[in-house]
């Protein structure tokens, strides 16, 4: 029950945060306070706001409290390995994906190199947009060697690539290599995205293999300027 309790402040202070109850940079009430508004513990808050610095919410201050922080961009995780049904799982806004092309084509001169394909090979092509409050902010270019990836389809594209080939097909995806650079937007993307004025745009480019080292899998994942900030944790070591 105490556990369910703090978990209930942090998704209630979260919920005001993101609303604007606090603005960037603006101090939360003490922990005093918030105990006294929420009639619990300073131990119960404590986790709560232990909980909402993790995440990215607040800053904790040592004699100054805790700070509200920029949360009007979405976090993009750049070290790790997940779908984007996995990160909307964690967002809690109204989150869609729309499929915008789905084919099987024949590698050209560029699929082969980020590929390593054979030009007899096949690869599935999939363009899809991620809305996210009601707004086209993330366009996904997914292509997927056939021989790995034998079936897809509009359902399983809009649902979860990633759940489908390792749940059903029994794939085993273990890790990815990324390069992350700002690009001019093009024309595809201002068919497919709400590009909202600006000129530039976010790419990501996965190649993704396998458990036995066989890349089956590149993307270019291309976000809006405004929308993210791509997060890491490093150690110095």
């Amino acid at each position: 029950m105490h556990e369910n309790k703090y978990l209930a402040i942090y998704h209630d202070l979260v919920e005001k945060i993101r609303q604007g109850h606090w603005k960037p940079y603006d101090k939360l009430p003490s922990e005093h306070e918030l105990a006294g508004c929420y009639h619990t513990s300073r131990e119960t808050i404590r986790k709560a706001l232990n909980l909402l610095s993790e995440h990215g919410y607040i800053q904790k201050m040592k004699g100054k409290g805790s700070i509200v922080l920029d949360v009007g961009k979405y976090n993009f995780p750049v070290s790790g390995l997940v779908s984007f049904k996995e990160l909307a799982q964690n967002m809690k806004q109204p989150v869609r994906t729309i499929v915008h092309e789905l084919e099987i084509i024949k590698p050209n001169s560029y699929l082969k190199q980020q590929l390593q394909a054979a030009g007899r090979d096949e690869i599935w092509k999939v363009i899809r947009s991620r809305e996210i409050e009601g707004e086209r902010i993330i366009l996904d270019k997914d292509f997927f060697l056939k021989k790995y990836v034998p079936t897809l389809t509009k359902k399983i594209c809009e649902d979860s690539i990633y759940e489908y080939l390792e749940k059903e097909l029994k794939l085993h995806i273990s890790f990815a290599k990324k390069e992350i650079f700002v690009d001019r937007v093009n024309e595809e993307d201002r068919k497919y995205l709400d590009i909202s004025g600006y000129d530039y745009i976010v790419v990501v480019k996965n190649y993704v293999y396998l458990n036995d080292a066989t890349l089956f899998q590149y993307t270019e994942s291309r976000h809006r300027l405004d929308k993210f900030r791509f997060v890491d944790f490093a150690r110095r070591k």
